[in-house]
């Protein structure tokens, strides 16, 4: 069974689960036994809470020590397993998520001015206040976008009740802008092996705010957003002792995790870099001594997450206790991923493989269906189109995302994505050298990749998950490079609709007969069939899987990619679902999909 056959019949289960649940979307049929009637006003007007966690830094490996927040989000609602993000660097990618825009449109380019940071986001055009003009209280914890430490800006525009972080690096000595004063939580010269005052650790401290602003808005028939960021796992000071420069776990956690191995997948410093970008060639294999260390900052790492777990399932629980939970959209997602040395890179991100793209994305709430699965590629501009649609507020700024609630309501389908990774800064940024800069085309299969300098990289996702075979240069991928190629020109510079356009197909089906008064199917004569309307190379068809039911009715590598379909599968049911899974030469794929009635 190949990948993508594998990829489907991994969510096949899930797909029958959810049904037609997106029907029940926020409405009254959520599920919450006898609602209080506070909550039932709010249901009825389709507007839930929504309370969005965010990590600092965390990849997708790293969520296998987070079971509590595995089981209370993603197992009580939808792991999107193939979620990217646009930029993967702090600033770019917490702008891309408050507006729904990619970087290259948001303006914000990296983490320092001038092309970065706090001072070039728009704080006027952000969620936040979109939300609010729908009729949302919004509170805000913790770490915000760098530079925003050093500006004049009290609360940004659209936050009702604000704690954001003007010492941020810090996990004890921080400080927080709270009610118009800087408030210091801990001491900058607390020992992290023993500190003072375990109390001021800053997860526990954003969780218990977290928990306080929910407690006070709950239960209100006024819907509320809570936006908590930890800064872990990022390094953060105050330094020395065992985890001095990287994550500081909770003393009660510290040392829990010290026999924990490095995972060594097989990019783990990487043997042969001869077909990598000079940036990686450049790179000395890791010794000993630095996979010591990346160790050590991977188990420092981990053990902060454990404070994080603990936090979400408080804050869930508190939603629970106030007979909120049902009727609240609670995320868990990061604003990027990190290296532990795979590609010889032993730590840091802001590069395009996968590594530092790809984020941990959980989601539970009001018509997302229990235990799904989505297979489908999405992206952080994703996440504000998705609030926006299941608060019924209004987007100040066109989206380049999409909404993810049909995406978790059939978890089966694909949508033809093709999503766009960029580093564009001009100039030196946050340490990185020159060169790095790059725009990439992500899509299904294949990551294609152009820098600066127009070197290039091809990678089949598919069959090399670890992006060790770069294909640039592999004749049999000649014509899908050239496809990869026009999509990034196209996508580089999208804006809104143009960022979302799927391919142009159709599902032909064979014409139906009448019988009975009825027009229907006959099962053994049933034909369906991929039309593509235009001739656009990139929109190549290399396959079609066929369905019925969920079921598979065989795959056609061929034109004119037409399928007689299983008349057995046909007949189980009177009115069988009909689907196809094109994919086009680039990679990307659509699913195809139309209800047919059956003769009898």
């Amino acid at each position: 069974m190949g990948g993508f056959e594998r990829m489907r019949a991994a969510t096949a289960a899930a797909a029958l689960a959810a049904g037609a649940v997106l029907l029940a979307l926020l409405g009254p049929g959520s599920g919450a036994a006898d609602p209080a009637p506070a909550q039932a006003a709010r249901t009825a007007q389709g507007q839930p809470n929504v309370v969005v966690i965010m990590s600092d830094d965390q990849t997708v490996d790293e969520m296998r020590f987070m079971p509590a927040t595995e089981r209370l989000i993603g197992g009580a609602g939808a792991t999107f397993t193939d979620s990217v993000v646009n930029w993967p660097l702090c600033c770019p990618a917490r702008a891309t998520f408050l507006t729904g825009q990619y970087a290259h449109n948001h303006r914000v380019r990296g983490n320092a001015p001038p092309q970065g940071g706090f001072e070039q986001l728009n704080i006027d055009r952000t969620l936040p206040v979109w939300l609010q003009r729908a009729g949302y209280w919004t509170g805000y914890v913790g770490k915000f976008l760098n530079g925003y430490e050093s500006s004049d800006v009290g609360v940004p525009p659209g936050w009702s009740d604000w704690h954001g972080s003007k010492l941020t690096y810090w996990y004890y000595g921080y400080k927080l802008l709270e009610a118009g004063r800087t408030v210091t939580y801990g001491s900058a010269d607390e020992d992290p092996d023993d500190p003072r005052d375990p109390g001021s650790y800053s997860t526990d401290v954003f969780t218990d705010k977290a928990v306080d602003a929910i407690a006070a808005r709950a239960p209100s028939e006024q819907p509320f957003f809570l936006s908590v960021n930890y800064l872990a796992p990022h390094e953060g000071a105050p330094n020395g002792g065992r985890c001095g420069g990287a994550a500081k776990p909770a003393p009660r956690h510290a040392g829990l995790l010290d026999e924990e191995p490095l995972p060594l997948p097989p990019s783990f410093n990487e043997e042969d870099v001869a077909d990598k970008p000079r940036q990686i060639r450049k790179l000395e294999p890791m010794t000993p001594e630095q996979i010591e260390h990346t160790t050590t900052v991977y188990r420092c790492r981990a053990e902060s997450l454990l404070a994080i777990d603990e936090g979400v399932e408080r804050i869930v629980e508190q939603l629970r206790d106030t007979g909120e939970l049902r009727n609240t959209i609670v995320v868990y997602t990061s604003d990027n991923g990190f290296f532990h040395g795979e590609h010889r890179l032993s730590g840091g991100k802001n590069r395009v493989y996968e590594e530092a793209v790809r984020v941990p994305l959980l989601m539970r709430g009001p018509g997302i269906p229990r235990g799904t699965e989505v297979g489908d590629q999405v992206v952080n501009a994703d996440l504000a189109p998705t609030i926006v649609d299941a608060a019924g507020a209004k987007a100040g700024l066109p989206p380049d995302g999409v909404s993810l609630l049909p995406f978790a309501g059939h978890p089966d389908r694909l949508h033809g994505r093709e999503v766009l990774i960029e580093q564009d800064t001009p100039e030196l940024d946050n340490g990185n050298p020159r060169g790095t800069e790059y725009q990439a085309v992500r899509t299904n299969r294949y990551k294609f990749v152009r820098y600066w300098d127009d070197q290039v990289e091809l990678y089949d996702l598919r069959r090399d998950p670890y992006e060790l075979d770069n294909l640039r240069r592999d004749p049999d991928y000649g014509a899908v490079k050239r496809a990869l190629s026009e999509r990034l020109e196209r996508i580089g510079d999208c804006a809104g609709k143009s960022c979302r356009t799927k391919p142009a197909m159709k599902l032909k089906l064979s014409d139906p007969v009448r019988r009975d008064g009825v027009r229907c199917h006959k099962p053994g004569d049933l034909t369906a069939r991929v039309k593509r309307p235009g001739e656009d190379p990139s929109d190549s068809l290399v396959r079609a899987s066929f369905r019925v039911d969920g079921s598979p009715s065989g795959t056609v590598r061929s034109a004119p990619f037409a399928r007689k379909l299983n008349s057995r599968l046909l007949r189980e049911r009177r009115k069988p679902l009909i689907e196809v899974d094109a994919e086009l030469l680039d990679g990307r794929i659509l699913t195809l999909h139309e209800r047919v009635r059956a003769c009898r």
